[in-house]
């Protein structure tokens, strides 16, 4: 079947467009309770992140939201800042909301304990949600190796990170790759490394909040034909309309900040969606997916009546 940007030479028959869409579809890979691939619905992930502030209690309630809004699953960062930060920016001493202090204990503070992911085991549990993380080093793998989480997920800033790769294949979990900040080049490395079997790969452009003009959806198409895995959309705009349009273009996945009040401390607030936003988003993507159909072309029941009222003249068998 020719691609969208080619010229199509004839019209297929009904057949011929189901068939060949049988045969582009990318492979599914299930994460958690979920088939995620073409033929799927999309995968919504709230990525709660470090928006927490190191609170359980608002992990918990941005937990609440995305139930809430209808999401998939839940996602978290884990860190082991001594392994993270650069050691010349340990002591380097910054503003908090808990007072002045330096950036190594900032880090720590803004932590979930391992007592604290143990509650938000529990809790996602009790709430039917699905939760994961992107682990920043191998030692934040080992930690979430105890728990069943039901995927990785690679951060933009990992791409590059040839020891973590080898060690989240290691654990024979899905892997959701995302494609920040890096070139073809490194994303062709790193799938390599992890390997195409169990994977998704992300759209994203790494900034907070990402500018319009930067955002290059198109690249969603790309990165689906160029690896032939199931591709989504990492979104960090401002906004809801990149990442519907993002669906539209054939994400299967798509994952947005989520955040209790964008005008809280942290660094990923201000490009996070509040709960009554992801409420909207998720809505819409179900409106999406309704509305999308399989291409082929007839006239609906409704169209029928309508045609018998408006056309002057009746249409007949030729």
């Amino acid at each position: 079947m020719p691609s969208a940007l080619s010229p199509i030479s004839s019209c297929p028959t009904e057949s011929e467009v189901i068939m060949s869409n049988e045969q582009t579809n990318t492979p599914k890979v299930r994460i958690g309770r979920h088939d995620v691939g073409r033929g799927n619905p999309v995968y919504v992930i709230a990525e709660i992140g470090i928006n927490h502030n190191g609170s359980l209690d608002m992990a918990k309630r941005m937990i609440d939201g995305a139930v809430l809004a209808g999401c998939d699953a839940v996602k978290f960062q884990k860190r082991t800042p001594e392994l993270c930060v650069p050691k010349d920016q340990w002591n380097i001493e910054r503003d908090t909301p808990w007072g002045r202090m330096t950036y190594i204990d900032y880090r720590h503070k803004v932590e979930l304990t391992k007592a604290d992911y143990q509650a938000i085991d529990a809790y996602c549990k009790e709430r039917n949600m699905d939760w994961f993380a992107s682990p920043w080093d191998e030692v934040a793998v080992d930690f979430l190796e105890g728990f069943d989480t039901p995927c990785y997920k690679v951060a933009s800033a990992s791409v590059t990170d040839k020891d973590l790769l080898r060690r989240i294949k290691r654990t024979g979990r899905p892997v959701i790759l995302s494609t920040g900040m890096s070139t073809l080049e490194e994303i062709d490395a790193a799938v390599e490394i992890v390997g195409r079997s169990n994977m998704v790969m992300a759209h994203a452009t790494s900034a907070y909040p990402a500018a319009l003009d930067d955002l290059n959806l198109r690249m969603i198409q790309v990165l689906a034909e160029r690896y032939g895995i199931p591709t989504g959309y990492s979104g960090h705009e401002t906004g809801l309309a990149p990442t519907l349009a993002a669906v539209a273009m054939g994400a299967t996945f798509v994952e947005r900040h989520l955040t209790l009040d964008r005008a809280m401390w942290g660094t990923d607030q201000a490009a996070s969606v509040e709960v009554g936003g992801m409420m909207r988003l998720v809505s819409n993507i179900r409106d999406i997916e309704r509305s999308l159909g399989d291409g082929v072309k007839r006239v609906t029941e409704t169209e029928l009546k309508m045609a018998k009222k408006l056309r002057r003249v009746a249409s007949t068998a030729a």
